[in-house]
């Protein structure tokens, strides 16, 4: 039986950073490695879009014998996290392991705002709205066809023009979305 130690910020069981292992995916592909499990149950689509676009040119490039690009560090500094590792991939402190500040994920970069639905004849996106975002903001249209930035102009709900979508499931519709088909979108927070 181990004890149970709690400060004034409570416990810290199961608190255990998020593995990170791209910055070792050249090492893994030269001693034979060839597939990977990516840890996503409890996150977003957002986040399993955006790791798996990361791994994927990680793996790429490996396999390519182009050196690893560091900016994919930052790509996934970006997202909601609690902290990274690469657990036994390398050797750390102990305290490496777990997160003692916080006992959730926290976004620095962007947060998941929602998905397409649908696209109609004009163009324009019907999006199931997660988290709030409003006219004004820095959206990131992830697709497989390639991400793009765009500052929305426009957003319409029962046909009425609004300025803020406020999240919750609502939707709402986003104009010049042709080709965007089942694109996740994403509010840059730190443009």
């Amino acid at each position: 039986m181990m004890p149970i130690m709690e400060d004034e910020h409570g416990t810290y069981i199961m608190n255990s950073k998020d593995l990170r292992s791209i910055e070792v995916v050249e090492k893994l592909a030269k001693i034979g490695v060839d597939s990977l499990k990516v840890e996503g149950r409890t996150k977003s689509l957002y986040y399993v879009a955006r790791v798996a676009q990361s791994y994927r040119k990680a793996i790429d490039d490996a396999v390519a014998g182009r050196p690893f690009d560091y900016s994919l560090l930052s790509e996934l500094e970006g997202l909601a996290n609690r902290g990274y590792t690469s657990g036994f991939l390398e050797r750390h402190q102990t305290q490496d392991y777990q997160n003692y500040l916080t006992g959730h994920s926290i976004a620095k970069q962007s947060q998941y705002v929602g998905h397409v639905t649908e696209i109609d004849a004009e163009g324009w996106a019907t999006v199931e709205v997660k988290n709030r975002f409003a006219i004004g903001d820095s959206l990131e249209i992830i697709h497989p066809s390639g991400n793009q930035t765009i500052k929305l102009e426009q957003m319409a709900r029962k046909g009425q023009p609004v300025d803020v979508a406020p999240g919750n499931g609502i939707q709402v519709k986003i104009p010049n979305m042709r080709g965007k088909e089942k694109a996740l979108i994403a509010r840059v927070l730190n443009p």
